[in-house]
């Protein structure tokens, strides 16, 4: 069964009026333990793709599986749940809130969550490296412990699936390496399926496999 899957999805905006295809039929579908990375150029659909797999958006037509589940038509709430249970997401940003802490911002996906989830959250960052970073705050991290930071958080509901976009965009080239490391790493050890949307070739040097998308195609 596939962590994450599409079937003859397409999508469809308007743009000015004009109708614009950023998916034309695609299939994807990611597994339990396996590190995709989806390379294609600016404007080619792979943010729409990241978006559709991430049930921030709906495709306009075909089928999206969940862990084997139909979640093609959930309502925004049942999206939201479903999102919050089964996916992780990772942004080239980190979309780290400044004033909170290290540990208060891998934790704040469970706050209302009943339970107190900092102990986990602490556990987190301390296999990132980061367990005497706990109290710091963002302005006071490195671009690279903050994408740990950002990696823990998307862990903290463990996730079946991993979502990345663009996530060594941001950083040094060895600091990059190293975070693909970790990508490698949750996907091997512990069955994450990980997907990245990158422009960067050093990402697919770790991945499993690599899926090419061209004007919203697959190749």
């Amino acid at each position: 069964m596939y962590s994450l899957e599409l079937s003859d999805v397409l999508k469809r905006y308007s743009s000015g009026g004009e109708p614009v295809v950023a998916l034309d039929r695609v299939d994807f579908a990611v597994s339990p333990g396996e590190f995709v990375a989806v390379v294609g150029p600016s404007g080619s659909g792979k943010s729409t793709l990241l978006n559709v797999l991430g049930l921030l958006d709906d495709p306009t037509d075909g089928q999206r599986l969940l862990n084997g589940t139909d979640v093609t038509d959930l309502s925004v709430a049942e999206r939201t749940t479903a999102r919050k249970e089964s996916i992780g997401f990772v942004f080239q940003d980190f979309h780290l809130l400044p004033t909170l802490s290290a540990v208060e911002n891998v934790a704040l996906p469970t706050a209302f969550d009943p339970g107190d989830a900092s102990d986990r959250a602490a556990s987190l960052l301390d296999r990132f490296g980061l367990g005497d970073r706990l109290g710091h705050e963002p302005s006071e991290l490195s671009g690279g412990q903050k994408q740990r930071v950002a990696i823990a958080r998307s862990l903290i509901n463990d996730p079946a699936v991993l979502l990345a976009d663009e996530p060594t965009g941001n950083l040094d080239r060895d600091t990059g390496r190293r975070i693909l490391e970790e990508f490698e790493r949750i996907s091997t050890e512990e069955e994450v399926g990980v997907v990245a949307v990158t422009h960067d070739e050093l990402v697919t040097e770790f991945t499993d496999r690599t899926v090419e998308l061209v004007d919203g195609v697959i190749q």
